[in-house]
């Protein structure tokens, strides 16, 4: 089993996820040889196959669990409602909203992504869909291949952040803290929103730096018509949360969505599932989970290899000396820990690794668990725009003819001022407030201060704020924004300080 589970994975996600198992597989097995503070009692074939394949700890764990009841009904779900014509209307909307102004087909890619991405989950599905249809449009605003790739790569990555489906990742948060999925879409809520602000802040100041031109979109009705002809398609996205705040498990809740995509599918003729188009929907649907089941399975194995050996507990007392019991420090390092595992590994795997080798130095730091679990999705979401497994920019670079690399380091660019928000919610317990957790006081300060933050942060990114930016104002935003996203009363007001400096010197500024 564990090399079938192996080869599968190896089918559906390429070589990088194997080879990583086996060399967990050798550190169990090879634990006396290791040096200090790696070293183990270490494990034969025989005792690691039975902790394996035998326990509820291996390959039978929470991630398989996961995957084969949630996941794979989530799938199905966003396949129906792409077989339903759900996604065009979600483009032809964006589109019709977003109206022809200069940063008009930045707004488009936004948007449609965030409405896109939310019933998908997945950011290569997402940015690909979108990029066939939004990328000639980007080409006429002056996007060049790499920018419009970049742009299209990070509103995918949206997809995996974005409430009510979000990546196969948020499911096991609520398996591993024993919690509703439906907390978890509302810790999710304002850091998505904190996301996409980033990525509207980044198109209009790309729209200013660049003199980008207005582009006439073509569509055929008003946002009010195709609400009025299609608008059913929102129905089933609502009542995924309706069923779950009824009290209905996720389970239920995703199959009766589904059971509603089907109904409303018939309110439209173009958009009836008939027997044919449903079953090719949930053909494209129980394929779509292959990939995400295989590195479920595999990553079960990694887990069995940290619990036998008790590597997570080391692993963390490593880190937080290594960090000398700052939590500041611990937090970097944990973030560059999930981010190396991420460069190696899919997004799920990266999540389930990181939660039982990382989050434990967080939790014993006085971080709680929902908040370490947070940061660590967060930043193993930064594996989708990171070589070498960096799918969704090198997906956008497929489309576009760009260079995958350089339009790796544009989706890096434009989700930078986003990415450090994470460390809101884990230095500090106001910072909490960004999680719906705390009073509505300490949730309204820390969410403004933070939307402020990711203001500055953008203007210090794209050296363009008012107008373009000198040396020493690029620096007085990014330490502004640095300063807002600190979850602390002191920090806020020097932040704020900054950038009203900033302000005053680019208003003095003739030219």
């Amino acid at each position: 089993l564990m090399l079938l589970v192996l080869e599968a994975t190896r089918r559906s996600t390429g070589w990088v996820m194997p080879l990583v198992v086996l060399c967990f597989i050798a550190y169990a097995m090879l634990g006396p040889q290791l040096p200090a503070p790696w070293t183990h009692r270490g494990y034969d074939i025989g005792r690691l196959t039975g902790h394996m394949f035998m326990t509820l700890e291996g390959i039978f764990g929470t991630a398989v669990d996961v995957s084969s009841t949630l996941i794979i009904l989530f799938t199905i779900y966003g396949a129906l409602l792409q077989y339903s014509g759900a996604g065009k209307f979600f483009i032809d909307f964006s589109f019709a909203a977003m109206g022809n102004k200069p940063a008009g087909a930045g707004r488009t890619i936004v948007l449609s992504s965030f409405l896109l991405g939310g019933p998908s989950g997945s950011g290569v599905a997402t940015t690909v869909t979108l990029g066939a249809v939004a990328y000639p449009m980007l080409v006429k605003a002056g996007y060049g291949k790499n920018e419009a790739g970049g742009l299209l790569a990070a509103g995918g990555l949206g997809a995996i952040l974005s409430p009510p489906v979000m990546g196969a990742a948020a499911f096991l948060i609520a398996e591993f803290l024993k919690i509703s999925y439906l907390d978890v879409i509302l810790m999710a809520i304002i850091p998505t929103v904190l996301y996409y602000l980033s990525l509207f802040v980044m198109v209009e100041l790309d729209a200013r730096k660049f003199g980008m031109r207005d582009v006439p979109i073509e569509h055929k009705h008003t946002v009010w018509q195709l609400t009025r002809k299609f608008g059913f398609h929102f129905l089933s996205l609502v009542s995924i949360i309706v069923f779950m705040m009824l009290g209905y498990s996720p389970i239920l809740s995703v199959f009766w969505a589904t059971v509603v995509v089907y109904v409303v599918s018939f309110f439209h003729a173009s958009c009836a599932l008939t027997p044919k188009k449903l079953v090719r929907a949930l053909e494209a649907g129980s394929v779509g989970v292959l990939n995400v089941a295989a590195t479920c399975a595999a990553a079960g194995i990694i887990v069995g290899v940290v619990t036998l050996t008790g590597l997570g507990l080391k692993f963390s007392d490593i880190v937080i000396s290594y960090a000398g019991n700052s939590l500041l420090m611990t937090a970097v390092f944990t973030s560059l820990v999930v981010w190396i595992v991420g460069l190696a590994v899919p997004v799920t795997a990266s999540y389930i690794i990181c939660a039982v080798i990382a989050a434990p130095a967080l939790i014993k730091l006085g971080v709680p668990d929902y908040a370490a679990h947070m940061f660590i999705f967060y930043y193993a979401v930064l594996s989708e725009v990171s070589p070498p497994t960096a799918l969704s920019p090198f997906a956008a670079a497929a489309i576009t003819g760009g260079n995958p690399y350089k339009t790796t380091l544009q989706s890096w660019k434009y989700t930078l001022p986003a990415f450090l928000v994470p460390f809101m919610f884990v230095l500090d317990p106001q910072g909490q407030g960004i999680l719906l957790k705390g009073s509505w006081e300490t949730i309204a300060i820390s969410s403004v201060t933070a939307m402020v933050g990711i203001v500055a942060l953008a203007g210090g990114a794209q050296g363009w704020f008012l107008k373009q930016t000198k040396l020493p104002e690029r620096l007085l935003l990014v330490a502004a924004g640095l300063a807002l996203v600190y979850p602390q009363p002191l920090a806020d007001v020097i932040g704020i300080v900054l950038i009203v400096l900033v302000v005053v010197m680019q208003k003095l500024r003739k030219h």
